[in-house]
Parts: structure tokens; sequence; C-alpha cells
């Protein structure tokens, strides 16, 4: 991509609203842009980042045998009647029609997938089986101070899976944790993330939360260096002293990002809807389920408050927009600053053509300095530069954002270098 083509700006400054860094940084990069609180527009830059850990929670949740569908934003009232949650709800946001009809928008699933299985599947041999989406959800949070780590409007990749004993439905559970801490590791947050024991409200004793650990969370956890699992305050009570699942009374209290959490439901929504199947002897018995949530943009926020520095972000490579930024900078002689501009673009192409994504430092009236102010401010994993003491030695200055020494690469090897 040319930076003189792309659809962003940076700027120095952001609204003092906006308190978070993930805000301020994803804003002052151009990578979204606020239209309201707790509402934003991902800009090009930053719609890359989004679609890269779209795709890694895809391919993660496709291996553990989810299909994906495409659910409805827009929801009648009575499947929410039937449950008893479209009064019980305050968060759903409510509308009616022209005609009359009551009209919710979707802050969560459980009510139309439910009903949308069972009209599928009801035979014991159509067990188990799994249905998820990456979908928009809309909630009347009271408070949207947090950048993209909540929002009134936000995208959520919601897993629902359908079993017939309880004993299925604890192996997938276990499949879908496992596959979790994949996606946490692939877009760089494995080392901090922790499996959390939460309420399990009606559903369970405990439920499972992911939770980041980094200075900017909401939650407050406490962590256990034995298991590795952490408990979150709200569930804490007396057991302070101790891990629930060692005993461990050494814990350590942190705060924490909650990026993903999973549920066993059990029968509470199959049961409200009189979702049954016919086992092998043709008697009806209850399906149960289980539900496994990751927030998209939450995950990208809490990315970003846990890799910055006083420059900008720091993406970590997997979910960068661009592999490398590549910047020509002018001497000021015309002949030498052809030769710097043709070098650096046939750079630009020749790692294009080797599947190498570049964003191309291309403008003409900008100073060197801005443009490294901006690259710090953008974040891209690798920065490569042409400029008069490189092309004389036909080498690039090839530096890695999280590292202060650079280095001269000849050109003919960055692209292995870059492959790694």
């Amino acid at each position: 991509m040319l930076q003189s083509k792309l659809f962003y700006k940076t700027s120095k400054e952001v609204s003092v609203e906006e308190k978070s860094v993930n805000a301020q940084l994803l804003t002052r990069a151009g990578f979204i842009d606020k239209l309201m609180a707790g509402v934003y527009t991902f800009l090009p830059l930053g719609f890359k980042v989004y679609k890269k850990i779209e795709n890694i929670i895809r391919e993660e949740i496709n291996a553990v045998g989810g299909q994906e569908i495409l659910m409805p934003a827009l929801h009648p009232k009575e499947p929410w009647e039937t449950t008893g949650r479209w009064a019980a709800v305050r968060e759903m946001f409510k509308t009616k029609s022209q005609t009359g009809g009551d009209y919710g928008l979707g802050w969560t699933h459980e009510e139309i997938v439910t009903p949308l299985a069972k009209k599928f599947f009801n035979s014991y041999k159509d067990f188990p089986f799994a249905l998820y989406q990456i979908q928009t959800k809309f909630r009347d949070e009271l408070r949207v101070k947090s950048g993209l780590l909540r929002g009134r409007e936000f995208a959520m990749k919601d897993l629902y899976s359908f079993h017939t004993n309880e004993k299925d439905l604890d192996n997938y559970y276990e499949k879908v944790k496992e596959a979790y801490f994949k996606i946490f590791n692939r877009v760089g947050l494995g080392q901090r993330t922790y499996l959390t024991f939460a309420s399990g409200g009606a559903f369970s004793k405990y439920s499972h939360e992911f939770q980041t650990v980094t200075p900017a969370g909401e939650d407050i956890i406490y962590l256990c260096d034995k298991c590795k699992i952490a408990v979150n305050k709200e569930i804490i009570g007396e057991s302070k002293e101790s891990c629930v699942q060692c005993g461990n009374k050494n814990l350590k209290e942190e705060k924490a990002i909650e990026v993903g959490n999973i549920f066993k439901l059990k029968d509470k929504f199959t049961k409200a809807f009189g979702y049954n199947f016919k086992d092998k002897d043709g008697k009806e018995k209850q399906v149960i389920m289980g539900c496994y949530g990751i927030g998209l943009g939450r995950v990208m926020g809490a990315v970003v408050e846990v890799y910055h520095d006083k420059d900008g972000i720091i993406w970590p490579p997997e979910i960068a927009p661009y592999n490398v930024h590549l910047i020509a900078l002018k001497s000021g002689d015309d002949s030498l600053d052809k030769k710097i501009e043709k070098k650096t673009f046939d750079l630009y192409e020749s790692l294009q053509k080797k599947g190498i994504e570049v964003l191309y430092d291309d403008r003409q009236e900008v100073s060197a300095g801005v443009k490294l102010k901006e690259s710090d401010l953008i974040g891209i994993p690798v920065r490569l530069i042409i400029s008069e003491k490189t092309v004389v030695k036909d080498s690039a200055e090839f530096k890695k954002r999280d590292s202060k020494d650079a280095e001269l690469v000849k050109i003919n090897k960055i692209a292995k270098l870059l492959n790694g």
C-alpha cells in the first residue's frame, strides 16, 4: 500500500475524554475513529488488524468442529420472552416498528440459536455439533470509557455447542479451552493470559474467563503460580487466601482485561425452548449446551494496552496491519533522490510479489522526522529505510519496532530475512 493513498490521518493529541491507552493510540495512529461514546469506525489500518484477528479465531474454531453461520442482529420480542430475559435485561436496546412490533438488538444469541438448532437436528445421531458466528453485538453500557475494551456496538465470536450428555459437553469444553489458548498465543497475548475461575451464575458452580494481565485492566484477579490459573475477585470471597484448584495460599493480585469467556449452559435454554432429542431407543431426552465468546475489538484493544511504548503501538507480527513499513528518505540531490525512489519502489514490488505485506511511505513533501515518528506510532513490526547512506551500498536500514538497534542489510537479502 502506498502511504500517500492510505485513508488515515495521525494526530498528536486526542480528546481528553479518551482515558484509555488503546483509544488514544489507535485514534492518534489512524486505526479507528470515534463516532460517539462506545462506537468506533475501523479505518483501513484498524480493519486490517481486525480481519487478522478474525481469521485467527475462525481457523482455530473451525479446527474444533465449529460451523460458521450468521444470525440476525435484529430480534423479535417473542424468543426473549420465552426465556424471561426481555424484561430482565436492561442492557438490551429495544425498539418498536412502524407496524407495532417489538424488537431488540442482539447483545447475545442464545435465544436465536437454540430454536434454530431445534429446527434441524433432533436425533442422537446428529450430536454433537457446534455453531458459531462473528457478528455485531449491541449493549446499552453505562460505562464506555475504555476505548475498544467496552463498547455499545462491538464484534464478537460466539460459539454454541450442543450435546446429548454432560461427559460429551465436558470433553468439548476442554477442546475449546485449548483452542482459546492457541488464539491468544497467536495474537500475542498468550504469556499474559490466564484461565480464570468466575461465577457460574445459574448454569454451574464456575464459568471460566480468559484474563490478560495489564495495569489497564478493569478486573481484579488472583493468580496461582503453581497452577497458572486465576480466580476473579467477584467470586474469591473468603477463599482469597487459597487457590480453588490446588489450595496454594500464595496468590498474587493483578489487574486484568477479560478477553474471552466460556460457560456450560447445560439445559438453561434448551429447556425453555423444549429442545429434546430422540435417543437410540426412541426416547426423548434434553439437549444440553455450552457457549464460548471472544470480543474481537476487545482483543485488539488489549493487545495495544500490552504492547506499546512512549512512541506508539508495537504490533505482534501475526496481527500487524503490514509486515514491513518501507520508507524512502530524500537527500536533496535530485539525481540521487531518483535513485533512492527507484530502489525503494523496486523493493516494494519485489517484497509484495513474495507475499510480504508492505506499507510504503512514498510521500514527497513530508520530512524525515515526521515519517519516522509516524512509523513508530503506527507500530508495524519491521521498518526499512532507504536513504542516501544506504542506497550507495545497495542496502536498507533494517529495524524491528521492539528494538533500539538497526542494521544495514543488502537489499537482495531482505526478503529471506523477513521470511525467517
